[in-house]
């Protein structure tokens, strides 16, 4: 049985636990749990971090812990009972450790790391205050190092600041609001501003001296030297280096590290430096021999030098190298560091050239005793303390010190009988009073243990030697008296002994007969001279003489005698116990010289406050001892002297001292009379102040008052202890009295600043310190009564000195501060006065911070739910005297600009916060009552609806974002708590005061305007919290947007009919709140925007209003990143349900609809825009909006909005073609009109005109950049048409240079065709834009079907490509997934006119046919009935399918959806006609350029006709006569009769083309080329005999035929059509064509066409050239080899019959293999053979037609025929080459072609301007390198019979060919013997002079064939292209002709037409 549990309540997871069992919770190891329930080793809880989940575990898989239990049963709260600290720090690391991965996924490593090392440490940290062994100063400092952890996580991870005490984290519910937002200030402050230490320490580490000339032991000593005053700083520190530069005892750290301790913040400056002087132990010469001498001198060696300023710049943890400097003479030492810093070169320079002293120097800041706790290893291992000269800054009272130091200065000595002067030695000793040497009291610095004897160094030959050598002497107190210190010379000599002469020596008393020690400062000592065997160590006997030459007077004439040579020698005492001022003893000794008390207390006051404090227990003893005895007589001097003590304690220097006062007042004091004259004087001196004029006295006097009291107290104390509380009500009376005159002499008013309000100010500086010391004495009322009386008496006028009144309030702060306040019956009685002077204050708003300070202070004694009565009285009295005055402050003070200053600001935020602090915890405090008492206490309405006005407004600048730091969340939390509590208080105020017939706007407005703001803000959005930190809160306090969502609905229904009010104003605010993801506040609000419906409705008969308010606020805040997909079909449902019963319920459902449709829009929209890079995704939801926009909600100004973002984001694209259009979009909404528009968006404000001028510039810029000048240039008129207008001729001549320039970039330069490839997006998980739709794509520069399908599947990488072309079933389109249908389709374009005109280039026609572009074309073959599998061609059909486009490409996108699809099959007989009238059309044209010779050299032409000719001698044409010819077709057609009759004439045609291309090309022919003309000839006879045809004069009549394009032609009806319906040979034997049934091999000319069509139908191939990308169109030559096929499509006929006659047997196999299907499919021309998928590999090499046309996988263009007709390209050769080598063709290779030198745009450009085909995949062959010499066009173009959609934006001066041109597989062997030539004048030349030898002549019997007239087509310069006005051709002549031409008008050109714009 499941019993509740009592005790067993929380628990963590020892191990984890997979929950297996029924009812089982899974858990993990590490996981906390609550316990519910227990039942036979089970427990029955839940996880913690999942609550909501509960289950059974086992309970020995849980390790309890304690734990106290709140609110039993149901909703219990359980709260472990451990540590604050630890529970902290385990929520901590549970929210760090997720952070910490997403580290290391967002690849921030450093951060990572390094949160890791703070992770493990406090982990530690965690385990050493589990174990619970620690002491208690230990716990303090792991938690300090916890607390300051937590907090470095928190901030670098951007969490929340939390608030602590005493390093536990503090529940706000627990402190007053002030308290909170100090400690949360207080953290804060600490972690932005640290505060500057006071005192800094150096740390010193010798590592090593680095010299050349080493070899000796040497001494080295710093020290701190202040250049400014020119004096050492500090003690020295003093170590020894060995022989190598090292320290001599490296296991001891003390001796070569050391810390210069208590440096203060004014000593780190530039003029501080560090000095090192080293000291050699050696030879007297650095270069003596070794055995010179025996004997050790101390020698100069040299001196360094560092700034500490140089340390100031950063951490020097690094080593630092010292340049060491000696300087030039020896007599310069002493100051040989000064000359360094001086830089004066010419007395020192560097010892060697790579000395250097190596040291480590390191600043610390702070506290010694901090420095101690923080670097424990370095005070472990050891240092020595190196101190600063004399006390330091601050003197401690417990500092115990008696230091002499004494600096040997120089000396004066006499060369004593010798020629040259003396090396002199000192040599130091201390001698006791005893006569006996003082053992080890010489310290030569820090690191050195104190020796007894000192020798200074010597220096060589210098009688005047100066040493300034400091040392220090601690000497004890008790020896100090009649020791001396006595300074023996010595001179050293030089010679071989290297003795030490005695000559002379000095002495010093270190005390004076009187007891005062040797003064400092200068000494200058008698040198005594003596034998040098004289014993010194009886000192009696040269004590009496003199020492000094100051005490020389007197002495007799002998000892003047002996004056001549003197020393000098500096001392300065450091001492805590001796004195050398003689004044401060005569009044320690007072009772020995009563006489001279007067003037030892005068004196007193000039005696310096070190030595006082020193001796501060024995001075204060003298001045009671003489006020008990005669306290008449000296009472006012004492109490002088007193005061000049007390105030001397204030001083920084010896404020440490206070607590030796407090102890002697406690502890020693023992005058117990002496009250009594105290307050006598010092009443007397009150009572003065009025009269004086000079007030510094009675100021001093007044600062004292403290102590004074502090006296009379203990002096009280004392007497009421030794008489049992005598004269009590006297003293009293005295007190009152005193109390009475403090009280007159405050309430006196003065102007200005005197004075007398200086002594004011000074006493109430001081006058709260008094409190507890009167509290010693009288009750806590009385005390109370007697200072709210005095403070109650200061003057309350506020024009008195400001100062003043700064010091009054700090009085104030004081005494609410004080303990005094502290108590609930004082504090009572305080807060009247207190409150009154703070409502003075704030009124005038002055002294702001001192006001919010003390209100803070006031609020910390009110606790939250503190329900005594007298806390409740005291908040009615602060609620009556300051809610007013506080709402007021508050937003006056934010209203004001913040200043500019840092620090300013910083003070300006700080008051802000703590008056905001002050109101919300008088807030928090108020009760019902309190609320109650509030409003009633509103005399009008109008009253109460200021004070609402106030507050509401308040509210919202307390809601401010800046209002609090960014991680004060706790802080965030309490106020709106706070805020939303009063609300709720306050609303029933509103709905009682301000409804019906006293309705208020305003106050309404502004009630539901800080509602809206409320729910929106940033902290209560708990979706982005952490899961436990969301839990924190909710527990807390609830999710606080939902009551205010209740409250807001609540107060809106019961607007009734005022609602109208607010609509449309609070739609979006409204709606702001509905779009926050917390589903209740949404079932909440939704509703309301039914409500205003309805009223709407009411009012105006529709809901226009907010249909229109709803729509714009959508737009911008689902921008915002605000609302989501559940929020739409909430909206939806909800609002469908509410509308159900209306009236008015169709135009409701369509107002949802249409907003949904919004919402749908605006996330795909928003979801888009995430993406970093702009792609098709972006730009096409953007066009889906604007069209919205435009189309559905007609929102003009939306519309523009999108059209500039969508303008940007073709800028980004570099789309510039799509950019122009779009902004063209808003160039059509505006008129050239002088109408003013506003500025709006980047534009300024400006008239209509010049808008859409700017307009225009931009657009042409655009179409500039983007290749498409013709629209540019339409553009370009239309605004020159405005410029003309005005008469703006300046403007207008730019105009038509720039429309010049668009005329000159269109015949100049070249265009890339794109391609356009359909785009299906099938499922539902695609953007609503592009759901279950087809697009078509133009695609980019280059870009081929699988370039785009890759780029596709990167911009939606979980969508799946489909491998077929068939439209989807309905499971695709519902699917729960995203499927891409894409292949590539053919343009088709409507420009029809301008493309079948003659004379027009290439260039011009190739934007007409890629640009306005609505139809496109996409083919696929099938086969319709049975499949014949000798000749495909009779049951091979092509469904055409033409898809067209809801807008033109391109447009302002580069796709459009596809509006309209129509499908229609083609037979096979059509396909036949379509592809013979394509090659033939191409025949003509390359005709036409080689006799107009537009083409660099004849090779195209060459290779086009060797194509033909090869494949119509192999068989090609054979398989249409066979299908088509046969009785059995034309008598099951009837129908196709005429089309028979046209297949036929284009096969005559054809052949007659061939005829006359070959009589051009003899003539063009180059000599070494003359035997592939034989060639040509000697097959195209063999091709006319397998047609049979004869003569051409047989079967066509006489008259020539004109060709308008230069090229011949057979008319339709010239072609004998007779056939009989019976027989399969009706044709006579010299019939033009015969139709041979049975043969299946006969030859054709149609192979190669065909099977360029089917490479057209299947994938066109292409010829591919990289650089222009040229490509196939389906007007291929209709008798090229199969090479011209797509490589994946073999000819009509077997490739035995199709081989080519000079083609070994070898080759022929070899291309048989090649072309014949795996499948063993019949061969065909025009229709595929499926390849195996290893093959289409291959293919997929040779082009990108390359797959078979059954295959579902090809893109639209792969499959569509094309009929435009094409030019040849002079790329083909290469690409046939590249084709068979990459289709592995058994066949010689291809000689390389010469390099392209010319313009490749120019070059192609001169040789085709004929209409250039397409494809819409480029290969990746190898271009065929054009002839580097450049001819230029001559505008002829031929004339298409059959225009299909063959899409160029690319090149424009490129013509583009299929592979067909090329001479296919059959031609290779002939192929390989063209080179590559131009045709030049010589070879024509010579052409029209001697015929060739083998021409079409010689094999029709030498009868020249004539040459049509209309096939002599002069030479003309090109005309401008599209020009205003016809222009005839002119006339010239050919150069290889004899005659002239005839002169051929050229027709009128047809109005060009550019773009429908």
């Amino acid at each position: 049985m499941w019993i509740p549990t009592e005790h067993e309540k929380y628990g963590v997871v020892i191990a984890s636990f997979r929950g297996t069992v029924p009812h089982g919770l899974s858990l993990e190891i590490g996981d906390t749990v609550q316990i519910l329930e227990k039942c036979d080793g089970w427990y029955r809880g839940f996880a913690l971090k999942n609550p909501n989940i509960k289950g059974i575990f086992p309970s020995n898989y849980i390790h309890l812990k304690n734990a106290c239990v709140k609110n039993k049963g149901q909703f219990e709260m359980v709260i472990p009972t451990e540590d604050s600290v630890i529970t902290e720090m385990t929520s901590t690391l549970r929210d760090w450790g997720t952070m910490w991965k997403q580290l290391y996924v967002r690849n921030e490593g450093d951060l990572f790391h390094r949160l890791w090392h703070i992770m493990n440490e406090i982990l530690d940290l965690r385990r050493q205050v589990l174990v619970g062994h620690l002491t208690h100063d230990r716990m303090k400092d792991v938690k300090r190092h916890i607390t300051a952890r937590l907090d470095w996580g928190n901030e670098q991870l951007g969490l929340d600041l939390v608030p602590r005490k005493e390093y536990a984290m503090v529940d706000p519910d627990e402190i007053s609001i002030t308290e909170l937002y100090r400690l949360m200030e207080h953290r804060h402050r600490k972690k932005d501003t640290p505060i500057p230490a006071s005192s800094h320490h150096l740390f010193v580490q010798m590592k090593s001296l680095m010299c050349s000339n080493l070899g000796e032991e040497l001494e080295v000593i710093f020290s701190l030297f202040d250049s400014k005053e020119n004096r050492p700083i500090s003690e020295r520190f003093f170590l020894r280096l060995n022989r190598n530069g090292l320290p001599k005892c490296p296991e001891k750290p003390e001796r070569h590290c050391s810390l210069f301790v208590d440096l203060s913040s004014s000593e780190l400056r530039k003029d501080i430096y560090i000095t090192v002087h080293i000291i050699r132990i050696g030879r007297m010469g650095a270069g003596e021999k070794k055995n010179a001498c025996n004997v050790q001198y101390r020698r100069p060696f040299g001196c360094a030098v560092l700034s500490i300023a140089d340390l100031l710049a950063g951490d020097s943890k690094d080593d630092l190298i010292l340049k060491v400097y000696m300087c030039n003479t020896e007599s310069d030492w002493y100051q040989i560091h000064e000359n360094i810093i001086k830089k004066l070169n010419v007395r020192y320079n560097l010892t060697g050239s790579n000395a250097g002293l190596a040291v480590s120097l390191q600043l610390f800041h702070g506290d010694i005793e901090q420095i101690r706790r923080d670097y424990t290893s370095m005070f472990t291992h050891g240092v020595s303390i190196t101190r600063k000269l004399g006390f330091s800054n601050i003197i401690m009272p417990g500092e115990m010190r008696n230091d002499l130091y004494i600096t040997i200065e120089r000396g004066e000595f006499e060369k004593g009988g010798k020629s040259v002067a003396r090396n002199v030695e000192v040599m130091m000793h201390i001698v006791d009073s005893g006569g006996q040497i003082l053992k080890d009291f010489i310290s030569f610095g820090s690191g050195e243990p104190p020796a007894s004897k000192f020798h200074s160094f010597v220096l060589y030959h210098n009688n005047s030697p100066r040493w300034a050598e400091l040392l220090k002497l601690p000497i004890p107190v008790d020896k100090f008296r009649g020791a001396h210190i006595r300074f023996e010379f010595r001179h050293c000599s030089t010679k071989e002994k290297g003795e030490k002469k005695l000559f002379g020596f000095s002495f010093v008393p270190l005390m004076q007969e009187n007891g005062r020690t040797l003064p400092d400062g200068t000494h200058e000592l008698i040198v005594h001279k003596c034998e040098e065997n004289t014993n010194l160590q009886d000192s009696s006997r040269y004590l009496k003489l003199p020492f000094s030459k100051g005490i020389l007077l007197g002495n007799n004439h002998q000892a003047i005698k002996t004056t001549k040579e003197s020393f000098w020698i500096t001392s300065f005492l450091c001492s805590t116990k001796l004195t050398q001022n003689g004044d401060m003893l005569d009044l320690l000794k007072w009772r020995a010289h009563p006489d001279k008390i007067a003037g030892c207390l005068t004196k007193l006051k000039e005696i310096d406050g070190s030595e006082i404090v020193k001796f501060l227990q024995d001075t204060l003893d003298t001045l009671f001892g003489i006020l008990d005895e005669n306290s008449q007589k000296y009472g006012s001097k004492v109490f002088d002297s007193l005061v000049h003590i007390i105030n001397l304690l204030q001083d920084s220097k010896f404020h440490h001292f206070k607590p030796v006062m407090d102890t002697y007042i406690e502890s020693h004091f023992a005058g117990a009379l002496a009250y009594r004259d105290l307050i006598k004087v010092l009443k007397w001196h009150v009572d003065r102040v009025t009269d004086m004029e000079i007030q510094e006295h009675i100021h001093e006097v007044l600062k004292a008052q403290e102590y004074i009291f502090k006296y009379i107290v203990q002096s009280r104390r004392l007497f009421s202890l030794a008489t049992g509380g005598q004269n009590e009500e006297e003293f009293r009376c005295c007190i009152q009295e005193l109390l009475m005159s403090i009280r007159f002499f405050l309430s006196q008013e003065s102007k200005g600043a005197s004075a007398l309000s200086q002594s004011q100010a000074v006493f109430l500086c001081s006058f709260p310190a008094v409190y507890s010391e009167l509290l010693k004495l009288f009750d806590v009322r009385e005390v109370a009564n007697l200072v709210h009386d005095t403070l109650g008496s200061l003057p309350t006028i506020m024009h008195v000195d400001e100062s003043l009144q700064a010091v009054k309030l700090q009085c104030i702060g004081k005494t609410v501060e004080s303990q005094l306040y502290t108590n609930p019956d004082s504090r009572y009685i305080l807060l009247p006065v207190v409150l009154h002077h703070l409502h003075m204050h704030l009124q005038e708003q002055k002294d702001l911070t001192m006001c919010a300070r003390i209100l803070s202070n006031i609020f910390c004694f009110i606790k939250k739910n503190s329900s005594e009565k007298s806390v409740l009285e005291e908040i009615d009295v602060i609620v009556n005297s300051l809610l007013d005055i506080l709402l007021r402050t508050i937003l006056e003070i934010t209203s004001r600009p913040q200043p500019s200053g840092s620090a300013m600001r910083l003070q300006f935020q700080d008051v802000t916060g703590e008056f905001v602090s002050c109101l919300l915890s008088l807030l928090r405090q108020m009760t019902d009552r309190h609320y109650q008492q509030l409003l009633d206490r509103f005399n009008t309405k109008d009253e109460l609806r200021d004070f609402l006005l106030q507050i509401f407004t308040v509210f919202r600048i307390l809601i401010r974002p800046e209002m609090f730091p960014k991680d004060w969340t706790v802080m965030r939390l309490v106020a709106n708590n706070v805020i939303i509590t009063t609300v709720l208080y306050l609303s029933d105020a509103l709905r009682k005061n301000f409804l019906n017939e006293n309705f208020d706007y305003k106050i309404w407005d502004s009630y539901f305007y800080l509602a809206v703001i409320f729910i929106n803000q940033l902290c209560l959005q708990l979706e982005m919290f952490t899961p436990s930190k969301k839990k924190k809160v909710l527990e807390k306090y609830g999710d606080m947007r939902v009551t205010m969502g209740c409250e807001i609905f609540s107060m809106w229904q019961n607007l009734g009919e005022h609602k109208l009010h607010f609509i449309p104003a609070l739609i979006g605010p409204f709606l702001e709140v509905t779009l926050i993801p917390q589903p209740d506040l949404r079932n909440v609000m939704i509703p309301i925007f039914h409500d205003m419906m309805d009223w709407e409705q009411r009012r105006s008969g529709n809901f226009k209003q907010v249909e229109a308010k709803l729509i714009d606020k959508l737009d911008s805040l689902m921008s915002e990143g605000k609302g989501d997909e559940t929020y739409r079909e909430l909206f939806n449902s909800i609002l469908l349900k509410k509308i159900e019963r209306e009236t008015w319920r169709e135009s409701g459902v369509s107002l949802i609809a249409t907003v949904t449709r919004l919402m749908e829009r605006l996330l795909d929209y928003r979801d888009c825009m995430k993406i970093g890079e702009v792609d098709g995704k972006k730009i096409g939801c953007t066009v889906s909006l604007l069209n919205f926009y435009k189309t559905e909600l007609n929102k003009e100004e939306m519309y523009i909005r999108y059209i500039h973002k969508l303008y940007d984001l073709h800028l980004k694209a570099q789309n510039f073609t799509e950019a122009a259009y779009t902004l063209l979009l808003y160039d059509e909404l505006l008129e050239w009109s002088d109408r003013p528009l506003r500025e709006f968006l980047n534009y300024p404000m400006q008239t209509e005109w010049q808008r859409k001028e700017y307009l225009h510039l931009t657009i042409i810029q655009n179409f500039d950049r983007g290749k498409c000048w013709e629209n540019g240039i339409i553009l370009c008129r239309k605004i020159a048409e405005q410029y003309e207008s005005y008469y703006d001729y300046r403007n207008l001549s730019k105009m038509r240079m720039m429309e010049a320039s668009l005329y000159d970039k269109i015949m100049d330069q070249q265009r890339l065709e794109p391609e356009f490839f359909r785009v299906g997006f099938y499922g539902k998980k695609f953007p609503f834009f592009l759901r279950n739709k087809e697009f078509v794509c133009r695609g980019h520069d280059y870009e081929r079907l699988e370039a785009f399908q890759q780029r596709m599947l990167n911009e939606f990488p979980h969508a799946i490509a489909m491998q077929h072309a068939n439209q989807p079933d309905e499971t695709i389109f519902q699917a729960e997934a995203q499927y891409l249908q894409i292949y590539a389709v053919t343009p088709i374009p409507e420009s029809q006119e301008v493309l079948q005109r003659e004379g027009i280039p290439d260039n011009i026609k190739s934007f007409y046919k890629v640009n306005h572009i609505w139809r496109f074309r996409y083919d696929r073959p099938f086969h319709k009935g049975t499949k014949d599998k000798e000749n495909e061609f009779k049951s091979l059909w092509v469904e055409r399918t033409t898809l067209i486009l809801v807008q033109s490409l391109p447009g302002i996108s580069r796709w459009f959806e596809v509006e309209k699809r129509e499908v229609v099959e083609m037979s096979p007989l059509e396909n036949a006609i379509e592809v013979l009238e394509n090659k033939n059309q191409q025949l003509r044209t390359l005709i036409s350029q080689c006799q107009t010779r537009q083409m660099q050299n004849i090779n195209p032409l060459t290779m086009c006709l060797n194509g033909v000719i090869d494949a119509a001698v192999n068989g090609g044409v054979a398989r249409y006569q066979e299908a088509f010819f046969v009785k059995e077709y034309i008598l099951n057609h009837p129908e196709d009769g005429e089309k028979i009759t046209r297949l036929r004439e284009l096969m005559l045609e054809q052949a007659q083309i061939l005829e006359f291309g070959l009589a051009v090309h003899e003539k063009f022919v180059p000599q070494d080329m003359r035997p592939l003309h034989k060639k040509l000839v000697d097959q195209f006879f063999v091709m006319k005999s397998s047609l049979g045809i004869q003569e051409f004069s047989a079967c066509v009549q006489a008259s020539p035929v004109h060709f308008p394009n230069g090229s011949p032609r057979v008319c339709r009806n010239s072609a004998p059509a007779s056939m009989s319906p019976d027989g399969a040979r009706v044709i006579p034997r010299r019939s033009p064509l015969s139709y041979p049934a049975v043969n299946r091999y006969s030859s054709s000319s149609l192979s190669s066409q065909a099977s360029a069509e089917v490479s057209n139908i299947t994938g066109q191939s292409e010829s591919s050239d990289e650089v222009f990308n040229m490509q196939p169109s389906p007007s291929t030559s209709s008798l090229s080899s199969t090479h011209s096929a797509s490589p994946n499509v073999t000819s009509s006929a077997p490739s035995s019959a199709r081989a080519s006659p000079l083609l070994s047997d070898k080759h022929k196999h070899s291309r048989e293999n090649s072309c014949l299907s795996p499948r063993e499919r019949p061969c065909s021309a025009i229709y595929p053979i499926p390849a195996e998928p290893s093959q289409r590999m291959l293919f997929n090499h040779i082009g990108d037609g390359a797959l078979p046309r059954s295959d579902p996988n090809l893109s639209g263009p792969e499959k569509a025929v094309n009929t435009t007709p094409s030019s040849w390209s002079l790329d083909s050769g290469k690409e046939a080459r590249n084709m068979s080598e990459s289709g592995k063709l058994m066949s010689p290779p291809v000689p390389p072609r010469p390099t392209q030198t010319a313009s490749p745009a120019r070059h192609i450009a001169s040789v085709s301007p004929s209409p250039a085909g397409r494809s819409p995949m480029k290969g990746s062959m190898q271009s065929f390198t054009p002839s580097p010499v450049e001819c230029h066009s001559s505008g002829l173009i031929s004339n298409s019979p059959v225009l299909s959609g063959s899409y160029s934006s690319g090149i424009s001066s490129l013509s583009r060919c299929s592979t067909s041109e090329t001479s296919g597989f059959e031609s290779q062997g002939s192929e390989q013997t063209i080179p590559n030539y131009s045709v030049s004048e010589e070879p024509m030349r010579k052409e029209s002079k001697t015929p060739p030898p083998y021409s079409v002549y010689e094999r029709t019997l030498r009868r020249p064939v004539p040459l049509p007239h209309s096939l002599s087509i002069p030479v003309t310069s090109d005309p401008p292209a599209l020009p205003p006005k016809p222009l005839l051709a002119r006339p010239n002549n050919l150069e290889n002709s004899s005659r002239r031409t005839e002169q051929v008008p050229r027709p009128r050109p047809l109005p060009r037409k550019v773009s429908q714009l």
